[in-house]
């Protein structure tokens, strides 16, 4: 029971007195006024409404007298009961306190262990910085203690005030005009003093100028003989190759320069300086620009090579004075080059550019670059442009290059007519009749064939009786069919030279054409 409800039940006993009805009201007003004051009612605060009835019950008990022990005892009783409630409550909420601190105590432990882990990587970075700031500072304290090892220290001097001035008696040392005498003197000598040490030292730092200086001067100087051997060298080397391509130029040019100059330079370091002495004192300038340029473009090309300018180090190539770059030499180099993904091949770049300005030169290309072209040209499967080449441009044909052309077609037989027909000009060119005979009859041309046969007077029978035994594609069945194709023709001479040909060999039999079960011709070999 809470003290408000014991309050509550607390009744008076009747006064039937004037006087004690008057008490009792003076006690409600009591009450009433207190409450008001301290701000109370029933239901709280319960302290100073205790204090307000215990007070009122003391006054109560002073006013009476029969019952006075009684209300004593119930006093102290009500006392007691109210501090045993007091101290109920202080308790309970004592272990309130704790019921809440043990809940909380899980929660509270993850979160020390959480800001246990967070403050020790803290630590952690804090040591690790600290380490690195000590570093530092003895880094530092290092390179303090090697500066205080090699720094010049000037120590200034002062001398003491109250001690008299050197050369100066008591009285002179407190007089105006022998102080700014003394003075004048002084000024002079210091004077004096720093024109003979200007004479005499001169400042550290203009040493450092002067050693700079000298360090550039030096440098200048080593560039100078670097260039000075360069130029030295540049130029011998300019009169070999200017001697050089006046012998290459008065020779038939067969091999290219750059081979020419190599064996030159073979021959050089075989037999010394002594055996082109005169060719090295020779001072033509017309020769020696011309030997320039000529270095200058080998230069360039080399440089665009090195740089994986494949394509403008060809049609450099291309463009050179006297054909100097169009050797194997070059093909080599772009051979060396590859394939690279993505980008044209640089050979057959190479080969573009030199047949595609052969009409441009005196000559046309040789047989060996030309043959290396079509090789190149049929590798990459560009017929379109060995066509191009073949029938445009001015070329050197050879057997080989025939050849090439021909075995491709075999090889591919949807463009077969056309490597018949390129190899059939080449060999043509090349006088190479049989070979033309031959790629004619593959075509179907037959009638062009004997025509071909008729305008060579030389090709006589005993010519065509070696084609025909020699022929490794043609049997003589297929031969006997090209007589009878030549006597349908009107070509009755060949017909009959094929036919007796082929009568006279050994192991031959003419049969009857009744027979037709088997060939025309049977062949026995022995």
């Amino acid at each position: 029971m809470s003290v408000q409800e014991i309050n509550k039940h607390a009744v008076l006993p009747p006064i039937i007195s004037r006087s004690d009805k008057e008490f009792l009201e003076s006690m409600q007003r009591y009450i009433i006024a207190e409450t008001e004051r301290v701000g109370c009612n029933e239901e709280g605060p319960a302290d100073e409404y205790y204090i307000i009835y215990r007070n009122v019950f003391d006054k109560v008990i002073e006013y009476v007298t029969a019952y006075k022990s009684i209300l004593t005892s119930i006093k102290k009783e009500y006392d007691a009961f109210i501090e045993t409630i007091k101290e109920s409550q202080k308790t309970a909420f004592c272990l309130h306190g704790k019921l809440k601190a043990l809940a909380a105590e899980p929660i509270a432990l993850v979160y020390h262990r959480k800001r246990t882990i967070q403050l020790e990587a803290k630590m952690r970075v804090i040591e690790n910085n600290s380490s690195q700031i000590q570093l530092q500072i003895d880094q530092m304290k290092q390179l303090r203690a090697e500066y205080d090892a090699k720094e010049v220290k000037y120590h200034t001097f002062s001398k003491d005030p109250s001690k008299p001035i050197p050369g100066m008696t008591l009285q002179e040392s407190v007089s105006l005009d022998a102080l700014t005498k003394y003075l004048k003197h002084l000024e002079d000598k210091y004077a004096e003093i720093k024109q003979v040490m200007l004479k005499k030292y001169v400042p550290v730092q203009r040493k450092a100028d002067l050693d700079e200086e000298m360090m550039v001067t030096l440098k200048r100087r080593d560039l100078a003989e670097n260039l000075n051997k360069e130029l030295q060298f540049r130029h011998q080397r300019l009169q070999i190759i200017s001697n050089a391509l006046t012998s290459w130029v008065k020779s038939d040019m067969s091999s290219s320069f750059q081979d020419f100059v190599e064996q030159i330079q073979k021959t050089k370091d075989l037999h010394g300086d002594q055996g082109i002495i005169e060719e090295l004192l020779e001072d033509d300038p017309g020769k020696a620009k011309e030997a320039e340029i000529l270095l200058s473009y080998i230069e360039r090309f080399n440089e665009l090579m090195l740089l994986g300018e494949y394509e403008k180090a060809a049609c450099f190539a291309a463009h050179s004075p006297r054909r100097i770059l169009q050797n194997i030499g070059t093909v080599n180099k772009f051979k060396a080059v590859g394939k690279i993904r993505g980008k044209p091949f640089p050979l057959l770049l190479f080969f573009e550019a030199i047949f595609s300005t052969s009409h441009a030169c005196r000559r046309p290309i040789d047989a060996e670059l030309t043959l290396e072209g079509i090789q190149c040209g049929l590798s990459e499967k560009r017929l379109d442009l060995v066509i191009n080449w073949v029938t445009q441009e001015r070329l050197t044909f050879s057997e080989e290059a025939g050849d090439v052309i021909y075995d491709y077609g075999e090889q591919d037989t949807y463009n077969k007519a056309k490597c018949l027909a390129l190899a059939q000009m080449i060999y043509t060119e090349c006088g190479l009749h049989k070979k033309a005979l031959l790629c004619l009859c593959k075509q179907g041309q037959i009638h062009g064939a004997m025509e071909y046969i008729q305008q060579f007077k030389d090709f006589t029978s005993g010519i065509v009786e070696h084609l025909m035994i020699n022929d490794p594609f043609c049997s003589l069945e297929n031969w006997q069919e090209v007589a009878n194709i030549c006597l349908q023709n009107g070509f009755d001479r060949l017909s009959r030279d094929i036919m007796s040909i082929l009568r006279s060999q050994a192991g031959v039999t003419e049969i009857s054409q009744e027979d037709d079960t088997v060939n025309l011709m049977e062949h026995v070999f022995w």
